[in-house]
């Protein structure tokens, strides 16, 4: 099954935050614009793969000879929800020599000393890079705003902060395709189960996560304000229901490869005759 054919909908416009969008509406089960079973989808995934390394190593190509495009994946979710899942299995397709990925945890002592955003400029995507946030400046607008971690009218200046930060990386030329992996409480109990079940994932589960679990309600309404603050035409949020994996896998892996596509990348042309070099290369 090619990756054309295995969806039958655009997933794009059915993830995609509109005016008026509920996060309370979206069903975490649900496959939005593929019709197939577990077997088609990772069978899509497989086919997808050697698409986007290909359109990923144009876009690496296209840097080096002065294209100043690159694109930027946000993830952000609840704990379980597999963003490591999508590093690994949909961005570990790409070449790394043209990955920038970034990581971000609490603060550090030099971080809290600067703006917020001072952490994440570092780490932005140079041309021709694919960056990947693993979580990301949204942190500061969820759970500082659910555990007060910030004074209130603090918490709503960064949402402006925000649109104004990625309005200045668009126009740079950077593409941001942010994505919240949206999975359901009862999915993340299992999850948390299965981790203190198993003794090769006890060093992925942390305490704090039953933490951030009592507060469920809170962080649902916080993505919510996020949404209707952040999502904006130019820079708009995808929720990808994510009870199923390989799902969530396949439809992050769709809007990567929809953004490459709309670049319309071409190959640099060469900076050199290529009949005078094959000619070096005959005679040497």
């Amino acid at each position: 099954m090619s990756r054309r054919r295995a969806w039958n909908a655009d997933p794009a416009p059915l993830l995609r935050v509109e005016p008026g969008f509920r996060l309370a509406d979206v069903d975490p089960d649900a496959t939005p614009g593929f019709p197939g079973r577990k077997i088609d989808g990772l069978q899509a995934l497989a086919a997808g793969a050697s698409q986007l390394a290909a359109l990923q190593e144009r876009l690496h190509a296209a840097g080096t000879a002065g294209d100043q495009r690159r694109i930027l994946l946000v993830l952000q979710a609840m704990d379980t929800a597999g963003k490591g899942g999508i590093v690994s299995h949909v961005v570990g397709a790409a070449d790394p020599n043209g990955v920038r990925y970034a990581g971000f945890g609490a603060p550090t002592e030099e971080e809290r000393e600067h703006d917020f955003l001072w952490r994440v400029e570092q780490q932005t995507p140079r041309a021709g890079q694919l960056g990947v946030f693993d979580r990301s400046h949204y942190e500061d607008v969820l759970i500082q705003r659910v555990r007060a971690m910030a004074p209130a009218e603090e918490i709503e200046r960064r949402y402006g902060a925000i649109v104004a930060f990625e309005e200045r990386l668009a126009a740079e030329g950077t593409t941001i395709v942010k994505v919240m992996l949206h999975i359901s409480k009862d999915e993340q109990r299992e999850r948390l189960g299965d981790r203190l079940d198993r003794p090769d994932k006890h060093w992925k589960f942390n305490p704090s996560d039953i933490d951030e679990r009592m507060r469920w309600d809170e962080y649902q309404d916080a993505y919510q304000v996020v949404f209707d603050r952040t999502s904006t035409p130019q820079s708009p949020w995808f929720v990808v229901p994510a009870n199923r994996k390989w799902y969530a896998r396949l439809a992050v892996q769709q809007l990567l490869i929809e953004a490459l596509e709309d670049m319309h990348l071409a190959w640099p042309p060469a900076d050199f005759d290529v009949a005078e070099q094959r000619q070096r290369l005959a005679e040497s």
